[in-house]
């Protein structure tokens, strides 16, 4: 079988990086993050992935495409603390006729606080699966 090529578009890299500093907010009294913030965070990260390829969610939703969640994993391995600067890294990994799939990274400095994977499902309004339009992606085998 021929290798697969994978990309949202020409003009986007399948890799991108966001800085995050955790508020106040998002922590227990103790000062580390609650674990419900980390989807938020990859969220803002397949968002800022998503821009870079001269698209948006707003547009993709105001053409009747949505993308939502089928599949969220995550592996906390250290605790994420108050005003700390972590970086979140956003992976393009795989990518099919009406998913799309990303893994994540997220550091401190050095430290590795947690691995996650998505799953994401292209739908319409009426929650219909449909294909990937092509403004998001295409996936084609090469010869």
């Amino acid at each position: 079988m021929a290798p697969v090529i994978l990309r949202y578009n020409d003009a986007m890299p399948h890799v991108h990086r966001l800085d995050i500093r955790v508020r106040y907010c998002e922590c227990d009294p103790m000062g580390v993050v609650h674990h419900a913030v980390y989807p938020i965070w990859l969220e803002m990260g397949r968002t800022e992935l998503l821009r870079t390829a001269s698209t948006n969610y707003a547009s993709l939703e105001a053409a009747g495409i949505f993308l939502v969640v089928t599949r969220l994993n995550i592996r906390y391995r250290k605790p994420a603390r108050y005003d700390e600067v972590l970086t979140l890294e956003t992976t393009l990994a795989d990518m099919g006729h009406v998913k799309i799939e990303h893994t994540y990274r997220l550091w401190c400095g050095a430290d590795e606080l947690a691995v996650a994977e998505t799953t994401l499902a292209c739908v319409d309004r009426q929650g219909v699966v449909r294909a990937l339009p092509p403004q998001v992606g295409t996936r084609e085998r090469t010869k």
